[in-house]
């Protein structure tokens, strides 16, 4: 009776243990912060709301995400294993084999993409196809060789709001004037958000040779002052929508004011930088995003 008690203890910890795994191989928290973006977009373009469209979007998106986030993890098993933020992930641990995580996020971009291609249209299938092998097969390697790798990431981390346009779109679907500001805001975004990330994770990027910051000096008054003029070009694109008459006053006063705020917080940090200014930098652009978000897709 004990033996059989204790194997049940064991097999449903084996269970739990994998059940865990492969959701910290989706990266959860963050494929539902896309998955926030996106179907916010899909509100703020769509004429009418199709709540079929919706859920295919939710379900397509997170999906894609899902399996670009595991691909990565594969791909960077024995380089995250180096890194404190990252050595507790289920490759460097081994909880997950080669063969079951590429299964697992196979099946997960291979139905993302249907989904997205059926039920909502085939250019949201082609975009969320796309940002997988741009994530995975470009940003990924490019990671060690050059600083531009932060660049080329920042398409597929602005494509879920790309998506999100085209979702509400008809027929093949349709990349709308509109959906690109929407695009280039979160594109824009991304520089100042992960260079404040990258800046106080350096040293622990470092022991995996990632050299994620936009000056090779590293840590230097250069760095600082890109992350400065990035987080200018965001209150700069920011406004776009409203100087093309997409939305009024009132949702652009909420962007400038956001915007100003991280301009504010990033001026401090050039004035003084230190990883604890990184972090309240890093911090305010990730309540920045969706806040500006939702003012647009007010319109007012």
């Amino acid at each position: 009776m004990n033996n059989i008690v204790s194997n049940t203890t064991e097999l449903n910890s084996f269970t739990y243990s994998k059940f865990s795994a492969y959701l910290k191989l989706t990266k959860f928290r963050l494929g539902a912060l896309v998955v926030f973006s996106a179907v916010i977009t899909y509100f703020t373009i769509a004429e009418k709301i199709d709540w079929y469209n919706v859920l295919a979007l939710s379900l397509g998106g997170f999906l894609v995400t899902s399996a670009a986030n595991g691909f990565n993890q594969i791909i960077e098993k024995d380089l995250d294993k180096l890194m404190t933020r990252t050595c507790q992930r289920p490759m460097p641990l081994g909880i997950l084999s080669n063969f079951e995580a590429f299964v697992f996020c196979a099946i997960f971009g291979i139905g993302g993409t249907v989904l997205l291609w059926v039920y909502t249209n085939p250019l949201c299938g082609i975009l969320g196809f796309i940002s997988i092998i741009l994530y995975a097969l470009v940003y990924t390697p490019l990671k060690r060789i050059t600083p531009f790798s932060v660049f080329v990431g920042a398409f597929p981390g602005a494509l879920p709001t790309l998506i999100g346009a085209v979702a509400a779109t008809q027929g093949f679907g349709q990349i709308t004037f509109f959906g690109l500001l929407l695009f280039l805001i979160q594109f824009v975004w991304q520089f100042p958000h992960f260079w404040a990330l990258a800046w106080f994770n350096s040293d622990d990027y470092a022991k995996a040779d990632f050299y994620l910051l936009p000056s090779k000096g590293g840590k230097d008054k250069a760095t600082q002052f890109q992350i400065l003029l990035y987080s200018v070009f965001l209150l700069i694109t920011s406004v776009l929508p409203f100087v093309f008459m997409y939305v009024g006053i009132i949702s652009t006063c909420v962007c400038l004011l956001c915007g100003l705020a991280l301009l504010f917080q990033a001026y401090i940090f050039y004035k003084q930088p230190n990883d604890a200014l990184a972090k309240k930098l890093f911090l305010v652009t990730l309540v920045y995003l969706p806040v500006v978000q939702l003012a647009l897709m007010t319109k007012s």
